[in-house]
């Protein structure tokens, strides 16, 4: 089978690593890909939203699979652009058509969902520019910290929480009337605040039956103790020590099921991965948001803990018989730690050349690419550096070790993750 990985960061470059290594897998590419695909797969030059170029080359390569690993082109319907193609509509496509791929292109959107089905969540209310009186209102009668979200997709950086009422209404009129987040904060959406220990849940599901991966744990804070910018995530562990085999059973009872029933209530086909943030409250789960694609870095710690055959698993899904596959995890424990770019967050710059990457394993390309012979930093997160332990204390000491063999100028990463395991 020829397979297609749609996306160039770090979770593309690990579902690479994983497909090739299925006996069922021929040939593999990545559009775009990057350094570190490039040596597991073929890198094809088009952008993730290039529907045309894509369908060009699926046809070319007689793609079988198209696996689309970023939210944008599922937000921008690239599932129904296949589904609609007489060339291309055999083309099995993991990830949601656009309808379902609302449940992230709007956290509004979302929360009429998460209420529509008693899934538990956040109070919440929406706002436009036309109401933001109301808004203002709403913050006064809400209690601290305040939680603002850009209605739609803002590259991970439209949340702000601020304690202080004041600077709350200002935002609001940021994000609102001076378009702080472009389109994405046309709406805003304020939220309570849920105090708690956040985790990740990755689903698979072929929209009939569903299966549920290892659970995350990710670090989004640039600083250790986790201060300092929020950023797209400094390293993650799996599996997460207080999530029980009974905190298990009610996530399932109370989340994963009322939400793949509902999807399919809603008449939303959904073939793909659902990737459901949660807070644990005292003893409750709560959804913060939908994803509806894997996380990242989260992926480089599920994926290499899966023992069934990934390419299997998703054949299933397009399909519609992963009812059909057992599903098998290695038990150790697996921690990732991300490098990144000196100034991440905010200002960076790219093209310093990485080395000491030839004595390593299991390190996967964030934002890299390819000059000649060398391999330079294309990105603010730039390596993953994935390891297994008998516990997470031991994989994050051994990710260190491989990080400390990896130098380019200026690079940081925390040296704290699962420090409040």
């Amino acid at each position: 089978m020829n397979v297609l990985v749609i996306g160039g960061g770090g979770r593309e470059h690990t579902l690479c690593w994983k497909l090739n290594q299925s006996e069922q897998c021929d040939n593999l590419f990545a559009a775009p890909g990057n350094a570190g695909t490039a040596d597991c797969a073929t890198n094809l030059p088009l952008a993730v939203t290039d529907f045309e170029g894509i369908k060009t080359a699926v046809i070319q390569h007689e793609i079988s699979l198209v696996i689309v690993g970023p939210e944008e082109p599922l937000v921008n319907g690239i599932h129904d652009f296949f589904l609609d193609d007489k060339d291309i509509s055999h083309v099995g496509v993991i990830g949601p058509q656009k309808a379902a791929a609302t449940l992230e292109g709007s956290k509004a959107f979302a929360k009429k969902f998460m209420f529509r089905h008693q899934i538990p969540t956040a109070a919440y209310a929406e706002f436009t520019a036309a109401n933001i009186l109301e808004g203002e209102a709403y913050l006064e009668k809400t209690p601290p910290p305040y939680v603002l979200k850009a209605d739609g997709l803002a590259a991970g950086k439209g949340v702000v929480i601020l304690n202080d009422l004041e600077e709350a209404k200002a935002e609001l009129r940021r994000m609102l009337l001076e378009k702080k987040f472009g389109a994405a904060s046309n709406k805003v959406v304020i939220e309570e605040f849920l105090a708690g220990i956040e985790l990740s849940c990755f689903v698979l599901t072929d929209g009939k039956n569903y299966i549920t991966l290892p659970m995350a744990k990710d670090y989004k804070r640039i600083g250790e103790g986790d201060t300092g910018l929020n950023t797209g995530g400094m390293g993650a562990i799996s599996p997460v020590p207080f999530v029980t085999e009974s905190f298990k059973e009610v996530i399932d009872q109370k989340i994963i099921r009322p939400t793949i029933d509902g999807l399919k209530k809603d008449g939303m086909p959904y073939k793909g991965f659902v990737f459901i943030g949660l807070i644990k409250v005292g003893e409750e789960p709560k959804v913060i948001e939908y994803n509806v694609r894997l996380g990242d870095p989260e992926t480089e710690v599920v994926l290499p803990r899966l023992k069934t055959d990934l390419l299997a698993l998703l054949t299933a899904v397009h399909e519609g018989r992963l009812n059909e596959v057992k599903l098998e995890i290695y038990p150790e424990v697996a921690a990732t730690v991300m490098a990144v770019s000196g100034g991440y967050p905010e200002a960076y710059e790219k093209g310093k050349k990485i080395t000491g990457l030839q004595n390593t394993k299991m390190v996967f390309h964030a934002g890299t690419r390819s000059i000649g012979d060398d391999v330079v930093t294309n990105g603010g997160r730039v390596l993953a550096a994935t390891s297994f332990g008998e516990n997470f204390s031991e994989a994050v000491n051994t990710s260190f070790k491989t990080l400390e063999k990896i130098d380019f100028e200026g690079m940081y990463y925390r040296k704290d993750i699962g420090f409040d395991l």
